[in-house]
């Protein structure tokens, strides 16, 4: 029976499991692995493939079931971690956003990154100017089309690639004059180089939004950037506290806690997930950009004493010790396959965002528009994680028709304000197909969207339906602090079972050992007392010495039954 339980459970540890990761070009790499990988395994694997040294500010994103967001732990399971069906798909992206990417060693390492950056503009995470996002998206036309040339580039050939979520005809030719007229001669290292110093120096550049309500009810965002934390609510930034600032990070179900050295903010995430899922951001990037050296990085809990709470420790070097172990590099620069813009069956690029070849281009304006102008009213509602509902198609189709009507009128544009992350929209591309026509049936048809089309849900604000749903829920919580001393009350008494329930098992573990004690052999007159009392003789002969020949019992039985098989 014992060899038959060994080989079972050699078996299903030797069990392989397909993995497909979507690289930052939308490339895919599959791989396998055994049950009892941990992530870091897979990760090595990855950097292996990817021919990366300067690995630490990477990471491997997933989405569970029930679609929140994660990063993968490198000292865990893999499989356990996913909690989903084989195969198992997962995002290979840029987890710790460098302080100055200029200063990355190895130029692999500053393409990647480019290529994070180039996916957060697209995304609306890195919004700015429309001087600044005319130069930008010029950067990105000469790192991957090269120099301007009239034989290949006809008028309004800018028009055809897609760099922001939405834009108009006027930035259009300001993109195509500067290519043509400013960047030429540039390689695409150079002008890789040259657009990451440019978002180095934007607001949002490293932001990764989380959605969240503060205590009045109002939609804010909070995002980990590598100069500290910060808050944006509306087109401001409220809040911006640098890493040696902020003592302590906080949850408790939904809500959030920030603890700087005279204030303390609160916020509350859609679900207790979601906030947990922040905590744990919050808490690696502190360590990776504060702390000097990664044995300073301690276990953190999310609750005091006697308090049920999480527990999470950051695995991985810190900022500092990364640039050490860069300057250390001594290799040839590894050949780097750039992503062009020229559409590929097998990879397809997202340098230019969902493709509508087939659609004549005032169509596909109008699609394009219709869409942005339906999802304009999160502006000032409230964003959440995805909780979706089949009414928001009924809502959204007379607006769609409407939009189309008079799309050639109303020319959607990068606003010149500050961040507005409601821009956040677009789930990241998935194969071939147009995701505009795609997210305007989802949202016409009130479909939901499967785990395979939006497997990283990057765009991070909701739906119109979902922001409502937040809204209701927050407002809820929001009325229930109306009620202090209710809840109050509440706390007091958790915390009172919580204290009885920890005492009660310490004198039961302090019982046990005293036992253990009393009858061993050990010759302190303390416990010779005791076995002289006529308490402790019955207590022995009635119930310890029946007890210990039952037990022995039963453990030669099973050694005998382990020697027979």
């Amino acid at each position: 029976m014992l060899s038959r339980l060994m080989s079972g459970s050699s078996r299903s540890l030797e069990r392989e499991y397909s993995c497909t990761v979507r690289l930052l070009d939308d490339s895919e790499y599959t791989c396998t692995f055994q049950r009892d990988a941990k992530g870091q395994y897979l990760f090595d694997l990855l950097c292996h493939h990817l021919n990366l040294l300067e690995k630490d500010y990477f990471g491997i994103r997933f989405v569970d079931p029930d679609k929140q967001r994660h990063w993968l732990e490198f000292t865990k399971s893999v499989v356990k971690q996913l909690r989903s069906q084989p195969p198992f798909t997962m995002c290979f992206r840029v987890k710790f956003y460098p302080a100055d990417p200029a200063a990355l060693k190895e130029e692999i390492t500053r393409y990647l990154v480019f290529l994070q950056i180039k996916r957060d503009l697209y995304h609306g995470r890195l919004l700015c100017k429309t001087s600044d996002a005319a130069l930008l998206a010029a950067y990105i036309l000469q790192a991957e089309i090269g120099d301007y040339d009239p034989g290949k580039h006809p008028e309004g050939y800018s028009s055809k690639f897609q760099f922001f979520p939405k834009h108009s005809e006027k930035l259009e030719r300001k993109i195509a004059e500067i290519h043509k007229t400013e960047l030429s001669g540039q390689t695409p290292a150079t002008s890789e180089l040259n657009f990451l110093r440019k978002a180095q120096t934007l607001e949002t550049y490293g932001v990764d939004p989380h959605p969240c309500k503060d205590v009045s009810g109002n939609a804010a965002f909070l995002a980990f950037t590598p100069f500290g934390f910060v808050v944006l609510q509306g087109n401001k930034r409220v809040h911006f506290i640098k890493w040696n600032e902020v003592t302590k990070l906080k949850f408790e179900g939904k809500t959030f806690y920030l603890y700087e050295k005279k204030i303390i903010l609160t916020y509350f995430a859609p679900t207790p997930e979601a906030c947990k899922h922040l905590w744990k951001c919050g808490i690696e990037n502190q360590a990776f950009y504060k702390l000097e050296k990664s044995s300073q990085v301690r276990t953190v809990s999310s609750s005091n004493l006697f308090f049920k709470g999480s527990r999470f420790r950051y695995s991985g070097r810190v900022a500092k010790e990364v640039m050490e172990s860069s300057a250390k590099i001594k290799r040839e620069p590894p050949e780097i396959h750039r992503a062009g813009m020229v559409p590929s069956r097998s990879c397809p690029s997202i340098t230019h965002g969902p493709r509508l070849s087939s659609v004549p281009r005032t169509r596909r304006r109008a699609v394009h528009i219709s869409i942005m102008e339906g999802l304009e009213s999160l502006r000032d509602s409230a964003h959440s994680t995805p909780v979706r509902s089949s009414s928001h198609g009924d809502n959204f189709l007379p607006h769609v028709r409407s939009s189309r009507a008079d799309s050639n009128e109303r020319v959607a544009v990068i606003s010149d304000e500050a961040y507005s992350p409601a821009d956040s929209v677009l789930p990241t591309p998935v194969a071939e197909h147009s995701l505009e026509l795609m997210l305007l049936s989802r949202q016409i048809n009130g479909a939901t969207c499967s785990i395979e089309e939006e497997k990283e849900s990057e765009a991070s604000t909701p739906t119109t339906t979902e922001a409502e749903t937040l809204g209701r829920e927050l407002r809820a919580l929001c009325q229930g602090h109306g009620r202090p001393e209710e809840e109050q009350v509440n706390k007091f008494v958790l915390s009172v079972l919580r204290l009885l329930l920890v005492t009660m098992g310490l004198l039961f573990v302090l019982l046990l050992l005293l036992i253990i004690l009393t009858e061993s052999d050990l010759d302190i007159a303390f416990f010779r007392d005791i076995r002289q009392t006529p308490e402790f003789e019955q207590f022995h002969y009635q119930y310890f010495c029946p007890l210990r020949r039952w037990f022995a019992c039963k453990i030669r039985s099973v050694v005998s039954l382990l020697i027979d098989t």
